[in-house]
């Protein structure tokens, strides 16, 4: 597992990679996930977060970035295992509590192709549905979460969803979700996104915060010039 700390003292883990980041932050009253990843990491997501010390017991908030299976999968079962308190964006509360995948768009030409064929095939769609859940609570503006004993805010950042949203840690470290995409070197631009202009403009809402570090859902880290870089970019292109 890497884990971040940030100047104030607290520590960022990632569970799980590969498929989805995800991130635990350790708060003064309990633990933060932020995002859980697919049911076939379940063991793995379990076993590294009892190691460091999450257990049914102790108090366990789940954020998802938003509700694409890839990210939610594992809600239903932390809230019955480890009775997670679950907060989403209230664009993506229904899609979560159905378990269904928000619409989702190609930006480049091959997933655009692949948004259209996937778009187009019911047995398909229903291949990605996961177990739903309801969640605990819906977020809508910008939410400070200090007050439960988390030093982060939640912060929408719509674009890739329109119900996306990215949890900052002492304004340093920003956990992004699909907001940032990491796996093209020198590119933060994600290969899916419902509205690549709110996303360009979610890209700004982040650079304000003041992190120097964006840890992405998919791929490595972000630095500040990067995403710095290719926000000038793509506002160029898209006149922002």
């Amino acid at each position: 597992m890497k884990t971040w700390l940030t100047s104030r003292g607290h520590e960022v883990h990632r569970v799980l990679s590969g498929r989805c980041n995800c991130h635990l932050v350790c708060g003064e009253k309990g633990y933060l996930l932020v995002d859980c990843g697919g049911k076939r990491h379940w063991k793995r997501l379990c076993d590294r977060l009892q190691s460091l010390g999450v257990s049914p017991d102790a108090p366990l908030s789940l954020v998802l970035t938003h509700a694409h299976f890839d990210h939610a999968e594992n809600a239903a079962a932390l809230k019955r295992e480890f009775n997670a308190a679950i907060l989403v964006h209230e664009n993506a509360a229904n899609y979560l509590r159905k378990g269904e995948n928000p619409p989702i768009h190609g930006t480049l030409a091959p997933t655009r192709l692949m948004t259209r064929i996937l778009n187009a095939s019911p047995w398909l769609a229903q291949r990605l549905r996961y177990t739903g859940v309801s969640p605990d609570r819906r977020v809508h503006d910008e939410t400070d979460l200090r007050s439960a004993g988390f030093p982060v805010t939640l912060l929408p950042t719509p674009g890739h969803t329109s119900g996306s949203m990215s949890v900052i840690v002492d304004n340093q470290i920003a956990l992004t979700g699909d907001a940032l995409f990491g796996v093209f070197p020198g590119s933060a631009f994600p290969p899916f996104a419902e509205d690549p202009g709110e996303l360009v403009r979610s890209w700004k809402k982040l650079l304000d915060t003041g992190c120097s570090l964006f840890l992405p859902a998919h791929g490595r880290p972000r630095s500040r010039a990067t995403l710095h870089r290719q926000y000038r970019k793509h506002a160029g292109r898209r006149c922002l």
